[in-house]
């Protein structure tokens, strides 16, 4: 193998090799106090082994059982509602025949994507706000009452999953939208030479080539399904809604951070680190005797 011929590509990758290395691989040395009750004088090495302490007070602790099932609500509702947004939108934009359109659309469109989380919520607690808020006052305009928004249980996961599609759903869109540039385009003239519409077309070719990625990325996605966007959570959480708001992220924060207990948090991580292992390998081995796409 002459690696002379793709130097320059090699190049590239090492900046990514070290971010795994120094970030992912050797902090796994520190995963040791999660079997520990850490002692930061002490440090890793000293403080003294409690073995799956940690891990029993997670699991015994009063709110276990609201921060996991607020978890696996918001996560499943992200994933009913969320993960087929990209998708629509990148078969959508595919049918745009105006290229200086097509782009335009394309690029506002990310700009939600790379807005801070502080300003993205700070604007929509001003939208929402039960006095001055511009929702608020189109009810008033009908004659309904102010409704305070975010300290009511019942609308806050709405809120968060609408606010969260917004955000992230043309940015994962980027992906199925190279898939689809990469859709021979012959296959689309012989369709129409066929009769068939942009919509069969849409149907029978763009879909099915999206099919392979979608399976992929689906299964990867179920790898995550107890980690949340938990900045904005914990900036949209306050007394009257931590109730439904409440999730492993941010109750690890408070305990782990806020209280130092960081042995706790490790074994937490530790915990969502296995599930999402599991359901990852569990994905994989439904696709893999459904169809022929998987993830290894």
């Amino acid at each position: 193998m002459d690696l002379s011929n793709d130097k320059g590509l090699y190049l590239m990758l090492i900046p990514v090799i070290l971010n795994f290395i120094i970030f992912h691989y050797i902090p796994m040395y520190g995963l040791q106090i999660a079997f520990k009750r850490y002692n930061i004088v002490l440090g890793i090495d000293e403080s003294p082994w409690i073995g799956l302490t940690n891990f029993m007070n997670f699991f015994k602790s009063y709110n276990f059982v609201m921060v996991v099932r607020n978890t696996l609500t918001i996560s499943l509702l992200l994933i009913i509602f969320g993960f087929p947004m990209p998708i629509i939108f990148a078969l959508l934009l595919n049918e745009i025949k105006h290229k200086l359109f097509k782009r335009f659309t394309q690029t506002v469109s990310y700009v939600p994507h790379f807005i801070s989380s502080v300003i993205v919520v700070g604007m929509l607690l001003q939208l929402l706000s039960p006095s001055g808020g511009a929702l608020n006052i189109i009810r008033s305009l009908f004659g309904l009452p102010e409704v305070y928004y975010m300290g009511s249980s019942e609308y806050f996961r709405t809120i968060y999953v609408i606010m969260s599609i917004w955000r992230s759903t043309v940015f994962g869109a980027i992906i199925y939208i190279a898939t689809i540039t990469s859709i021979d385009p012959e296959m689309y003239e012989s369709a129409v030479i066929d009769g068939a519409n942009r919509v069969k077309s849409m149907i029978h070719i763009t879909l099915p080539n999206l099919l392979p990625t979608i399976t992929i990325l689906f299964i990867l996605r179920l790898g995550n399904i107890l980690n949340i966007g938990w900045q904005e959570l914990l900036l949209l959480q306050n007394p009257l809604n931590r109730q439904v708001s409440e999730v492993i992220q941010t109750f690890v924060y408070r305990r782990g951070l806020i209280d130092a207990d960081f042995g706790f948090g490790a074994a937490v991580g530790m915990v969502n680190s296995l599930v999402g292992l599991l359901m990852v390998i569990g994905a994989n081995e439904v696709a893999k005797r459904v169809g022929e796409t998987r993830l290894f």
